[in-house]
């Protein structure tokens, strides 16, 4: 079985490759090379269907897309679907300066946030999405150098370390990324 990644980044089709291959018998995750489609959903849903159904148009196979973000409870959620652009333009260091500002003041018991992932799969048998949801807070200071992202900044449940203190492969056993893969997999082999 075929299933297109929506996603021009080729690293994360070797990610996800290395993850859903052997957990699912037969499987062929494969590169996408249609148009990008515009991300204007206002949910991880809507942007992970947005990409996920134009993948699937595009080459008639069954097609996978995520979107995923940072939510930090005292900003009502935000950055959100935001994540990316949070200081107006994508980098990583500028969007973790200024979430690190804005909470400054803020003592450590109000600075809760999660990391959430969904997924959302587009076959000619309909639609499904799975969301991971990795609980923690914001550190007051980046720390750590593994991870990409917000990973300097996170802290998950029950850690003192951030993400990106984490080895990668305890960081991909137990991030959002991971439950919803794992919700995914599930499925397809369920489906097989």
């Amino acid at each position: 079985m075929k299933l297109v990644l929506a996603s021009h980044n080729q690293g994360k089709l070797q990610e996800l490759s290395a993850i859903l291959e052997p957990a699912v018998a037969g499987l062929e995750l494969v590169s996408y090379d249609g148009p990008e489609p515009v991300e204007d959903g206002t949910s991880y849903l809507e942007n992970a269907l947005i990409k996920a159904r134009a993948a699937h148009a595009h080459t008639g196979l069954p097609a996978i897309a995520d979107d995923s973000g940072i939510a930090v409870e005292i900003l009502g959620g935000s950055p959100g679907i935001f994540t990316a652009i949070w200081s107006g333009a994508k980098d990583n260091v500028a969007n973790r300066q200024l979430l690190l500002a804005q909470l400054k003041d803020i003592h450590e018991e109000h600075r809760g946030a999660a990391f959430v992932c969904t997924i959302a799969m587009v076959s000619e048998e309909g639609e499904q999405s799975f969301t991971g949801i990795w609980p923690g807070r914001v550190a007051f200071e980046e720390r750590g150098e593994f991870g990409h992202g917000y990973d300097p900044v996170f802290i998950p449940e029950g850690f003192e370390v951030t993400a990106a203190e984490l080895p990668p492969e305890v960081k991909n056993s137990m991030s959002h990324r991971a439950m919803a893969l794992q919700q995914l997999i599930a499925s397809l082999s369920s489906g097989l």
